[in-house]
């Protein structure tokens, strides 16, 4: 009987760990006996995500991709906590720190890598450091601290609970991920930068400006240009000192200036050295008994920083030891990523800037909106981009950079498609091998791969791939793909429950979390209480809830807003908009009238259209044509667009109806003056009828006033006449138009508060139950009326016009379906 096949893999981390498992998916049976030598004292981690364990919006616990467990399951040897120290290539043989041996037919260096910590003056102790025992004792002076592991982030966050300022050296990425955790922990962070510009190495000078005044947004200083030379402070660090002679204070610091490929295991042993572990296209160095992956491994001359070229080298490997591939060779990567950096999207990939003057460069920017795009054409096709802000084209660009597909002559449409934002891929425009998850190298193929094994929702997907377990930005291709392969088959997620699903919180809850925590903006949401990790499907919903809760206050993002809410219209089918000036009550002028007949003259409006909310529709609109529109109409917004409250429909009432009994037409009016305007989880159609006859179909909208004989008036609520119908339930009968609307109001507010979103009220007051929704708005039974009331007040009053009041373009583009010229940048008016 054949011997198993000794394979040791010195290094624990995502590299070794992730090369065990492809060697263990494509081997059979017991070909292998792997031992691993690990130096930290656990299983193996995503490193990706310290800075959410250093910001508190992760526990160490839910960052592990194998805990221990794991390794005796698939009977792999780990010896945990236990570096190796020597490597004799003659007997073939690893030696522990302990002095333990392990014997390997095949052996692969993972080692990683080292912070570089440049000799600072005064960087030593000069007094033994504080800390738990259980720590080794540090080569730095108390409260200097690198960012590389589990440990540091604890030793770092043991020292942040007892101070209040922090600094870190190095603007590169793992840099201001050490100053985002450090500033989610509340400290003042200083982040002291060498070069000109933030992250060098992957942005060019533009975007890297931008990204430094979205990071001071946050809170985060800057200093650029800044060489340290040395530590102030004897028993603990106090400060920095500068070449200029200048200084800072500081509590905490940490070194983020680079790391080095660590080769220190692997020189020793005698292997050819140049930055790192010299490999062939077979990732075998200098002896061929020995290979190395990862960040300690140089091929070609290059040194791999990023995961995803570490996911191709194990998976070339792997093929080569397992037999599955034997010639298979690695031939280098073509670098991208997609991460958030302080809560900015980034999607990095390629070239960041033009080799010669054959090259294209397009670039795009928006200062104010921290909003940069850049383009590297090379003879047609995409040799690099840089996407900072907003990345919802990233998907299609990877796409034709990964298999250098000639570009549409339009380069503006690569990045705004009909001025919209890109969607998601469908799993129909994919190939098996496309990579989704760039954090964890999970292709469509792995995917569908889990489906078809029996992953019945989007988190066992998630969970068997470990697709969107990363920094998140891919889970919406990952859904895409699963609900197009899964179809029927697909069950309920426990984030069914969520209000939108980037949060894993319920309505309640998430709305306590906004208001405990001050968050402000749907990116302030995602960054503290979604581990940094946006959603793009949760934008609209968190800003509508934002909305709710902060009025006036809140901090608009343009780009968490749906299209028609950004452009305030329509959009059609055929990408032209539609205009619904507001017409209170349904009732108009004859000046009205003159406006709006002018205006589809003028601007050749190819329809107009009396709507069934009373109002006049003007179709066919360009989306350029809007601001004028709007500028010549001089009427107020209809809010047809959006999620709000729409429109109240009225009938005649008594005032010229003989069978009137209620001037509907005044109290309708009254309820649309009032509301309009009104943000809410899905749209609100309201109407009030003058007598039972219920011309206005008030029985059937999301709310409706009926009068009745004495000068009463019912107050339906829930009531639906779409795809289905639903009469609405009576809630109250009172005694006037003001306790209509003090009722009226009182609901919205709570159905604002409580409803899911997009949830209409006829499935809001089923879900609630009429019992209890009497209880709490007419009874008062919780004791909340006063505040409801107050709240909805303050909502009413904060309420501005987007045409009459606010109608100049938030920037240039907003309304421009046609980006600039190639190359030209847009100046953005402060």
């Amino acid at each position: 009987m054949t011997s198993p096949h000794r394979l040791v893999v010195i290094g624990n981390g995502m590299a070794g760990a992730r090369l065990v498992e492809d060697v263990l998916a494509r081997a059979s049976g017991d070909r292998f006996r792997v031992t691993m030598f690990g130096d930290e004292p656990y299983g193996n981690y995503n490193r990706i995500l310290l800075s959410g364990v250093l910001a508190g919006t992760q526990q160490p616990d839910d960052i592990f991709i194998n805990p221990l467990d794991w390794y005796a399951e698939n009977d792999v040897k780990l010896h945990a906590g236990i570096g190796a120290a020597r490597i004799d290539r003659d007997a073939k043989v690893v030696y522990g720190s302990d002095g333990r041996a392990e014997p390997y037919d095949t052996l692969v260096i993972a080692t990683g890598s080292v912070p570089f910590v440049p000799p600072f003056e005064n960087l030593a102790p000069t007094e033994p450091a504080h800390g738990p025992r259980s720590w080794p004792a540090s080569p730095y002076k108390d409260g200097v601290y690198v960012f590389r592991t589990l440990e540091d982030c604890e030793r770092m966050l043991a020292r942040a609970a007892d101070v209040k300022s922090a600094a870190v050296i190095g603007g590169g990425l793992l840099g201001l991920e050490a100053a985002r955790g450090l500033s989610g922990r509340g400290l003042e962070v200083n982040v002291v930068h060498l070069m000109e510009h933030l992250m060098e190495m992957q942005l060019d000078r533009d975007a890297g400006l931008m990204l430094q005044k979205s990071m001071e947004q946050f809170g985060v200083k800057v200093h650029l240009g800044k060489s340290t030379t040395g530590l102030l402070g004897n028993g603990a660090v106090t400060g920095l000192q500068f070449k200029d002679g200048s200084s800072l204070e500081c509590d905490l610091l940490v070194i983020a200036a680079g790391i080095r490929p660590n080769v220190t295991l692997a020189k020793s042993a005698g292997l050819a050295i140049k930055r790192g572990i010299v490999v062939d296209d077979g990732m075998a160095t200098s002896d061929p008994s020995i290979c190395a992956v990862g960040e300690c491994a140089e091929h070609r001359g290059m040194v791999y920083g990023l995961v995803a070229p570490l996911w191709e080298q194990t998976a070339v490997l792997a093929d080569r030891l397992s037999g599955r591939a034997e010639n298979k060779v690695y031939e280098g990567s073509r670098t991208s990523t997609k991460l958030k950096v302080m809560g900015v999207d980034l999607a990095v990939m390629g070239e960041k800037q033009g080799r010669d003057a054959n090259d294209e460069v397009v670039t795009y920017a928006e200062p104010r909106r921290g909003v940069y795009h850049k383009l590297i054409v090379r003879e047609g096709k995409l040799a690099g981009a840089i996407l900072l802000g907003d990345t919802s084209a990233a998907p299609a660009l990877q796409q034709l950079f990964d298999r250098s597909t000639p570009l549409p002559e339009s380069r503006a449409s690569l990045l705004f498609p009909m001025g919209e934002p890109q969607a998601p891929l469908s799993a129909a425009d994919l190939p098996d091998d496309a990579q989704i998850c760039n954090c964890n190298g999970v292709s469509k193929g792995a995917i569908v791969g889990a489906l078809r094994g029996g992953c019945r929702t989007f988190k066992a997907v998630c969970d068997a791939t470990r697709a969107g377990t990363g920094c998140g930005s891919c889970k919406v291709q990952v859904k895409a793909i699963v609900e197009a392969v899964a179809g029927d088959d697909l069950q309920e997620d426990p984030s069914a429950h969520y209000y939108v699903p980037g949060v894993a919180m319920a309505k309640r809850e998430l709305i306590a979390a906004i208001k405990e925590m001050n968050l402000r903006s749907v990116s302030q949401v995602f960054d503290v209480l979604a581990a940094g990790r946006e959603d793009p499907g949760s934008k609209a919903g968190l800003a509508s809830l934002l909305k709710t809760i902060w009025g006036a206050d809140v901090v608009e993002e343009r780009d968490a807003r749906f299209i028609n809410d950004r452009v305030h219209a329509n959009i059609q089918k055929d990408r032209t908009y539609s205009v619904v000036p507001r017409i209170f009550g349904g009732v108009t002028t004859a000046a009205d009238l003159r406006k709006i007949a002018d205006v589809a003259d003028k601007y050749n409006v190819r329809m107009v259209k009396i709507t069934g909310g009373q109002r006049i529709d003007l179709l066919g609109l360009t989306r350029e044509q809007l601001p004028d529109v709007w500028k010549d109409l001089g009427m107020p917004s209809g809010h047809a667009y959006t999620k709000a409250f729409r429109t109240c429909k009225t009938c005649v009432g008594s005032e010229f109806c003989r069978f009137g009994v209620g001037d509907s037409t005044a109290l309708g009016i009254a309820i649309e003056k009032r509301f309009q305007g009104l943000e809410s989880p899905a749209k609100m159609k309201l109407a009030t009828a003058g007598c039972p006859r219920n011309c206005s179909e008030a029985t059937v909208k999301d709310l409706g006033a009926v009068a009745i004989e004495g000068g009463r008036w019912e107050i339906y609520i829930g009531g639906a006449a779409g795809a289905h119908v639903r009469k609405g339930d009576l809630l109250a009968t009172v005694d006037s138009q003001e306790e209509v609307i003090t009722l009226m109001g009182r609901f919205m507010q709570w159905y604002r508060e409580e409803a899911k979103y997009l949830e209409r009220t006829y499935d809001f007051v089923p879900r609630m139950g009429l019992d209890r929704v009497r209880a709490v708005i007419v009874d008062d039974a919780e004791g909340i009326a006063a505040r409801l009331d107050a709240d909805m007040q303050k909502t009413v009053d904060s309420f501005v016009d987007p045409w009459l009041e606010a109608h100049q373009p938030v920037h240039p583009s907003q309304f421009t379906p046609v980006l600039p010229a190639a190359g030209a940048k847009v100046e953005v008016a402060r």
